[in-house]
């Protein structure tokens, strides 16, 4: 691994506890005879390891001479982070009453957490568990040129690939999920056979206000908002906005699933937010313009899955809400990014919808048994739950659609797919036909279970004249793995794909290589990263859109050598899957989530 991605134990999270004072609110008040508090754990306890090395957390804490200053300032004292447009600097010039609510309500906050430290955490929201080994986070890296190569990139290959991830700036003080996460954006520029690598924050207004204050104080939707004590931090948090200590107006989201470039536009996504738009820069860099409202089109939150046709340009999206009705929208926005009016699609209750799928004159819905149901906090569980009376179906509707009076639904009974990787339309049958990998049990990302994890990639069809559907797994039963995270060729998104290449999710959680699936004949063709190599999605980026073969093209991963310690990014042939180049990263590349390509000829077109 290389120096500059591994902290010396001068610089690791444990070692700035030791001076508990540069960031107690005590000092932060100016008091200079208090006891400070510390929310932290102990040392010993959350100090990340893996068998190699011991896995350093962000130098974060705040100067208290720059307290006062807006969230844009610098406070990091490692890698400076990008600059930024926020929407509105949160200032920190706190009143007495303010200061005073701060110190009780941290004095509560502490209270909590030792209350919390009394019971076992479930590993879906066990620190040590979510963010250990390569799921552990790194540090900011400015750009870095002329990375080393082994073998040729191909000649195709021009612009970028970015991928995002998880990845907290703040140590975690109770508990946390892998997707609780602030958005990291990894990004590698080809030009003219040369390769460059950066990685920043996507400064949304969360992770700003959080570095401002030097610790966590936004709540984490997965590991901390479950039973009592999730209730109570609610209520914290709504009590330090209140106070104006923090500020939730400009959106609580992370920014750190997905990503697509629409309309000169890279966008950061989670679906508990506005997309954050985020610029490569000339050099190759990474820098946040802002969240992103489609110049004041959007208001509501939207999922961190939206399509992008092929053919006519749109970009199709969902935004669903867990409190309040309508609990699910759809809409959509022309090539040029004018948003069509919000469809509202009747849910009795609220859902998750992290994906959905695209044909040339549907949009396919899926309506599954993982909803939300807020008052399962108050009898002390997660607000997030496998519902198996609920039955599963996928809802169909015109893409143009201005209502949903029109949409059909179609049962699929105990059918949950948390991605769907394409859809498209069969005339000659009437039917609409669907691939996803199902996943059981249900909730198993969300909620600790004994059952282990299967994710079987499946072809669903969906028959629009008799409403009845069917689901077979797509490979046999002596070949069945786990596939998840993917991608068909995005030239033929909607359409009738042959082709799938999905993340070989074994040993689940970790990624040991990538398949390419016949979707029509269920063969399956395997390519591993190496010996103690890891990975996660691999990314489809075509030849050339004149390609006369679906599969004519490049498979792009991010892998990770556990043994070695170091990461790198793979070009294979898809094809025949053989490995075309190495490009060797100057730092750790944490396995993450979703990605995209983005091309020279748009990166020149930029907003």
């Amino acid at each position: 691994m290389a120096s500059s991605a591994v902290a010396t134990p001068s610089s690791t999270w444990a070692r700035r506890r030791l001076s508990s004072s540069s960031s107690s609110l005590f000092m932060q008040m100016g008091s200079s005879n208090s006891t400070a508090i510390s929310l932290k754990r102990p040392i010993k306890k959350h100090t990340l390891r893996c068998s190699l090395k011991t896995l350093p957390f962000h130098d974060a804490t705040p100067a208290i001479a720059h307290l006062e200053d807006s969230v844009n300032s610098s406070i990091s004292s490692s890698s400076p982070p990008s600059s930024s447009t926020v929407d509105k600097p949160f200032p920190f010039q706190w009143n007495l009453l303010q200061k005073t609510a701060a110190l009780a309500l941290d004095v509560m906050e502490s209270a909590l957490v030792s209350h919390e430290r009394q019971h076992p955490l479930p590993k879906t929201a066990d620190p040590e568990v979510q963010i250990s080994g390569n799921f552990a986070p790194v540090t900011e890296q400015p750009v870095r040129h002329s990375l080393r190569v082994s073998g040729k990139i191909p000649d195709c290959v021009q612009g970028v690939y970015v991928r995002n991830g998880a990845n907290p700036l703040h140590e975690p003080v109770s508990g946390h999920h892998l997707f609780d996460g602030d958005g990291m954006v990894h990004a590698v520029q080809f030009k003219d056979g040369s390769a460059s690598y950066a990685c920043r924050f996507t400064e949304t207004h969360r992770l700003s206000q959080e570095r401002a204050l030097g610790r966590p104080v936004f709540p984490k939707a997965i590991g901390e908002l479950h039973g009592h004590s999730g209730i109570a931090r609610l209520l914290l948090f709504y009590a330090r906005g209140l106070f104006g200590i923090v500020d939730p107006s400009h959106g609580m989201g992370v920014a750190n699933a997905g990503l697509v470039y629409f309309n000169g536009r890279l966008l950061a996504m989670s679906e508990d937010d506005l997309p954050y738009q985020v610029k490569v820069t000339p050099a190759g860099d990474l820098k946040t313009v802002g969240r992103y409202d489609f110049d004041g089109q959007l208001r509501s939150t939207m999922i961190a899955h939206p399509k992008v046709d092929p053919v006519s340009g749109e970009l199709f999206a969902l935004s669903y809400d867990v409190v309040q009705k309508p609990y699910l929208k759809y809409f959509h926005f022309s090539p040029q990014g004018e948003k069509s009016s919000d469809v509202e699609i009747p849910l009795g209750e609220p859902t998750m919808m992290h994906d959905f799928a695209i044909t040339e004159r549907f949009v396919v819905i899926p309506d599954q048994q993982v909803v939300f149901k807020l008052p399962e906090m108050i009898r002390g569980g997660s607000p997030v739950i496998y519902d198996k009376t609920k039955m599963s179906r996928f809802g169909i509707l015109d893409k143009n659609a201005t209502d949903a009076s029109g949409i059909k639904w179609i049962e699929a009974p105990d059918c949950f797919c948390f991605h769907l990787w394409n859809a498209w339309e069969e005339p000659e049958t009437n039917e609409v036909i669907v691939i996803g990998s199902c996943m059981t049990p249900p909730d198993s990302i969300f909620n600790e279970c004994d059952e282990s994890l299967n994710s079987v990639l499946s072809e669903i069809r969906l028959d629009l004249k008799t409403g009845k559907s069917t689901r077979r797994p797509i490979l046999s039963d002596s070949e069945q793995v786990n596939l998840e995270a993917g991608m068909v060729n995005r030239n033929m998104l909607g359409r009738r794909t042959q082709f799938a290449y999905l993340a070989l999710a074994e040993p689940w959680p970790k990624v040991s290589g990538f398949a390419k699936v016949d979707l029509f004949t269920g063969e399956l063709k395997k390519y591993m990263y190496g010996d103690e190599k890891f990975g996660g999605e691999p990314l489809f980026l075509p030849r050339s859109p004149d390609s006369e073969k679906e599969d004519d093209g490049y498979i792009l991963a991010f892998v990770h050598d556990e043994k070695e310690w170091r990461s790198e990014l793979q070009i294979v042939n898809a094809m025949d899957l053989k490995l075309e180049a190495t490009v060797k990263l100057p730092s750790r590349v944490p396995y993450g989530f979703h990605g995209t390509f983005i091309n020279a000829e748009d990166l020149e077109l930029q907003a």
